[in-house]
């Protein structure tokens, strides 16, 4: 009886792994800044417009992933032949929307720690 409740749960386990990979890749602040360095990235924040007035990284398009139109906004505005990278206030958000964007199509990593993992390491913010 032992045996097959672990079969069972090895099975399950097996299946829950493969059917939880994510389709991105999350990163920390030193290689987020070199992936925005390069100006062919589309830097995208998913937080609130006020949020985004009070700082934000250099070049970010600001789509609210808490809109509900927000994959009609993003798939107007974002070119699916280029990186995105994504980023809201601690992670949480924008590794919704990678995996939105993800089952889109779109090319999409996400910065761990958000943008306050991104003010900790003294990155530059804009309020441009």
């Amino acid at each position: 009886m032992m045996r097959k409740i672990i079969a069972c749960l090895l099975a399950v386990f097996g299946l829950t792994s493969a059917y939880g990979q994510k389709g991105y890749e999350d990163v920390g602040v030193k290689e987020f800044a070199e992936l925005v360095a390069d100006s062919s990235v589309v830097v995208l924040d998913v937080r609130t417009a006020e949020e985004f007035a009070e700082g934000h990284i250099e070049r970010a398009i600001n789509i609210d992933i808490k809109g509900e139109d927000f994959l009609v906004k993003a798939q107007s505005a974002l070119p699916k032949d280029r990186m995105i990278a994504v980023y809201c206030r601690s992670g949480r958000r924008s590794a919704d929307a990678c995996d939105k964007l993800s089952a889109e199509g779109f090319r999409v990593v996400n910065l761990k720690g958000g943008i306050l993992a991104w003010i900790d390491e003294k990155m530059p913010v804009s309020k441009e």
